[in-house]
């Protein structure tokens, strides 16, 4: 027991005694502050890294939660055989919608066929005599002996601004005329149809999904040039009134459309025939009137066993008579994306 006391006394005692020294020596040593403070200085350091670390990937996180939560022009309608996926589409577009919504990339996977208003890569098979027939004015016939006096005066002043002479566009006809003018306010506002929403999707489908129509060019070329002077000349005055609000509002339709904004949208679209209610009768026939149309032809698709990503212009889907609320009311189960 004594000698076993003794043992850890020994071992206690010289232990002790070399052990305090140095650390009084290193209490002691000018060295050390220096390098505790270059240790809280490396593990402050390391603390902001990791903390800006965390910060970006909770923002990666929130922005990709969302992306996913944020409504698309997107809506998914359910029959009980067939779903179609109904996109609305910015026909002329810029790089800014793109890259597109993932959830309108993954309904487009999902679909069986690609729908779109019209393939306007069919525009080659296009007969030209029969376009220039219905679009140019033959022999002596001229655009102001068909238009009144109030809108030749409108159209001058338009053709001055953008500095072609009224004289090369006085043998188009009005609708063809309002068509000449949106593109040429299209191209000026750096508008390009190659990136439009169909021509997107019709490139992707291209030898991997069957390619329907809702209408077809020849559908729409007929519908505009079988109007009455009359409501070509309305149309003409519409397309008008709409270019001087183009590149006012163009941003905010692309920022309306790429959020879901379909209130937005409605407002933007309408805007010139609540302005004029002479408007109203041209508005019936290019847009509700079609869009019964459009309605018939997606219910025909949901009665079948596929699914369809079906594209047709925002214009078409938005508002009471607009397609969506019109398969609503047929009861048909939608769901906004």
């Amino acid at each position: 027991m004594g000698k076993r006391g003794q043992r850890v006394s020994s071992s206690n005692g010289p232990g002790g005694a070399m052990e305090a020294p140095m650390k009084n020596k290193h209490s002691g040593d000018p060295a050390t502050p220096r390098r505790r403070d270059k240790m809280e200085r490396g593990r402050s350091k390391l603390s902001r890294i990791f903390s800006a670390l965390v910060f970006v990937s909770l923002a990666i996180f929130v922005q990709d939660a969302l992306s996913q939560s944020q409504k698309s022009f997107l809506w998914k309608v359910q029959s009980k055989t067939s779903t179609a996926y109904v996109l609305g589409s910015l026909h002329l577009a810029t790089k800014d919608i793109y890259p597109l919504n993932q959830k309108i990339e993954n309904a487009f996977d999902q679909s069986d066929s690609l729908v779109v208003e019209a393939n306007v890569n069919d525009i080659k098979k296009v007969d030209i005599q029969k376009l220039v027939a219905r679009a140019v004015y033959p022999d002596n016939d001229t655009l102001e002996k068909h238009i009144s006096s109030e809108t030749l005066e409108s159209l001058k002043k338009e053709t001055g601004g953008i500095g072609i002479p009224f004289e090369l566009l006085n043998k188009q006809r009005p609708w063809f005329l309002a068509m000449t003018f949106v593109s040429l306010e299209s191209i000026r506002l750096g508008l390009d149809p190659d990136l439009g929403i169909d021509k997107y999707f019709l490139s992707k489908a291209e030898g991997k999904k069957k390619i329907l129509e809702l209408e077809s060019i020849d559908y729409q070329i007929n519908l505009l040039s079988g109007f009455s002077d009359k409501d070509q000349e309305l149309f003409l005055i519409y397309t008008l009134k709409d270019l001087h609000l183009m590149e006012q509002e163009v941003n905010q339709v692309t920022q309306a459309w790429i959020s879901g904004d379909t209130k937005s949208m409605e407002s933007l679209l309408t805007k010139s025939v609540s302005e004029d209610k002479r408007l109203s009768a041209i508005f019936e026939k290019l847009i509700f009137e079609r869009n019964r149309r459009m309605v018939s032809k997606i219910e025909d698709f949901l009665r079948t066993k596929e699914t369809y990503f079906v594209i047709a212009g925002a214009g078409h889907l938005v508002g009471n008579q607009g397609v969506i609320e019109l398969l609503k009311g047929k009861g048909y189960l939608i769901e906004q994306l």
